[in-house]
């Protein structure tokens, strides 16, 4: 959910590793610093145009790039009566330094997304299949074009162009955007409750059924794509997925496969301080395969059982290890902002975003660019922009950005879209819960960590761990994220129904689509369309 923006960031300063770093940059007034001009909605040309408004900056510290402040960027193309905004990622043009960017800056662009408790929000993000009904192939781009221009007139929503392509749409601080291969992603807007972000899941899907079911089209909700090969998968014309697509097979087997034929449901949530993000850093990677086997539901491939129950998942374990995996070093005593920092600059990079273009980068390094000496863009300096768009080319199963991303879980059903950021919230957003949390796992292993990440997506919660199963951990989770919404006080509680009886039975909803396929489907795979259909 690369569109997850928070207006009015604070940084706060926080004893620990980064603490020197930060206590200088904490001098910015709130987040004037790094938080940026990241507006989905701009449009080189007309900043060209315009003479920009520059924040005015209040800081010691002479290292501060000067950034545009984000009125600036609220100018879009009028065509007709619908606003028209330009591709994200934003070009060059809508953040300008007027120095260098240093370590600091990139380290003080993670801190500045803290905030106060009161501030915290939930965004949450799902990707669903489009089919065609009579023959259950995907969608083609031409179809995928014709849903958007449908929700964007019917239900004001403004288109979002790459050239001369529409690739999504923006309602305030939602968005729509297209996967590589025509995943349909809604990115949901940051709100206090769990009651506000289910509401928005079902009034998208109502939004995009009332265009699609005109057209012949349905939606479905499983982690993998079930039934079609790489061939059958239409490409998206996105420049980034271009270079991603040529890239992808030196770096992994399966890579296609991730950018082709799979979903996932994901939520994102805030810290209030670095101590907090690393608390919150390390509960959610212990227990991303709790997640993983709770939503497990990507058994098929090419309309059979794959031997997996969650396929998705395991395919990120060779898809690029430079750029995904369990992260160890976040487990390390000196881990902070800028350790993620150091490990982000050694990832390798996929591209620049230069003059509506794209540039192949693949495999360079940010540190080069820092420099100056990018191969790709020789002598050009990297804008916060740049930083921002190398973090989303990062996979780990939790992610940093200005807040943390739960990655683990397949997609599914719309109870499921709802019951994934009920957990996460549960166990995180609750101070008692969250140190639940990390006592209970304290003395669990890397290796451990490691065990699960690679057997759950096979054996799912009859994984074996410590003398026992993955399931008797997960019954104890689950109460902890109950007990968690509990004490929040929003009678939120309920949205873990749809997980409670995975636990209580063991029984993965992977494992119900198996029984199916080889019972009441006749190792069929087509049924699986109106089982999992929105």
């Amino acid at each position: 959910m690369d569109g997850w923006v928070v207006a009015g960031m604070t940084l706060v300063a926080q004893a620990g590793p980064s603490s020197s770093i930060l206590t200088e940059i904490s001098r910015c007034k709130a987040a004037q610093n790094v938080v940026i001009a990241m507006a989905r909605s701009t449009d080189a040309s007309k900043l060209k145009e315009t003479p920009p408004r520059f924040s005015s900056l209040s800081c010691n510290s002479s290292k501060t790039p000067q950034i545009l402040s984000s009125e600036s960027l609220s100018v879009g193309m009028k065509r007709g009566h619908r606003v028209v905004v330009a591709a994200s990622p934003p070009t060059e043009d809508a953040v300008i330094a007027t120095e260098p960017l240093t370590k600091e800056d990139l380290i003080g662009y993670l801190a500045s997304g803290c905030k106060p408790k009161e501030n915290w929000r939930i965004g949450t993000e799902h990707e669903k299949f489009g089919f065609e009904i009579g023959t259950l192939r995907p969608m083609k781009y031409e179809q995928i074009a014709e849903l958007l221009h449908g929700i964007a007139e019917r239900f004001d929503w403004d288109r979002i162009m790459e050239g001369d392509n529409i690739i999504g749409l923006q309602q305030g601080k939602q968005s729509i955007s297209l996967e590589p291969g025509g995943q349909f992603e809604l990115s949901g807007a940051p709100v206090e409750t769990l009651h506000q972000t289910c509401a928005e899941v079902n009034s998208h899907l109502y939004q995009v059924k009332a265009v699609a079911e005109e057209m012949g089209i349905g939606f479905l909700g499983i982690g993998f794509q079930p039934k079609w090969g790489l061939k059958d998968i239409p490409v998206m014309p996105k420049g980034r997925y271009d270079i991603m697509r040529n890239y992808m097979p030196k770096v992994g087997s399966l890579g296609l496969d991730m950018m082709f034929r799979t979903c996932t449901v994901q939520v994102n949530l805030d810290f209030i301080s670095e101590a907090d993000m690393i608390r919150k850093f390390r509960a959610g990677l212990a227990l991303q395969p709790i997640a993983t086997a709770l939503f497990a539901n990507s058994p098929f491939t090419e309309g059979k059982p794959n031997g997996y129950l969650s396929l998705r998942s395991h395919i990120w374990t060779d898809t690029d290890n430079n750029r995904a995996g369990m992260l160890p070093f976040v487990f390390n005593d000196n881990f902070g902002f800028e350790q993620y920092v150091d490990y982000a600059l050694d990832v390798p990079m996929y591209f620049v975003y230069r003059k509506k273009k794209y540039i192949d980068c693949t495999g360079m390094s940010f540190r080069d660019f820092l420099a100056g000496k990018l191969p790709c863009i020789p002598g050009e300096l990297p804008t916060l922009n740049d930083w921002e768009n190398h973090l989303t080319t990062i996979f780990p199963e939790v992610r940093l950005k200005r807040y943390l991303e739960m990655r683990g879980a397949d997609g599914g059903p719309w109870r499921r879209l709802c019951a994934l950021p009920a957990f996460w919230v549960g166990l995180l957003y609750d101070e008692d819960s969250l140190q639940s949390v990390l006592d209970m796992t304290a003395d669990w292993t890397s290796e451990e960590r490691q065990m699960l990440r690679i057997k759950v997506p096979k054996t799912g919660l009859k994984t074996p761990f410590r003398g026992g199963l993955l399931r008797h951990v997960a019954e104890e989770v689950l109460k902890l994220a109950k007990d968690g919404l509990e004490r929040r006080g929003f009678k939120e509680v309920g949205f873990l129904n749809a997980v409670s009886d995975v636990v209580s039975t063991g029984v993965t909803p992977a494992e119900k689509l198996l029984e199916l396929y080889h019972g009441k489907w006749g190792r069929s795979i087509d049924p699986v369309f109106e089982e999992l259909l929105y």
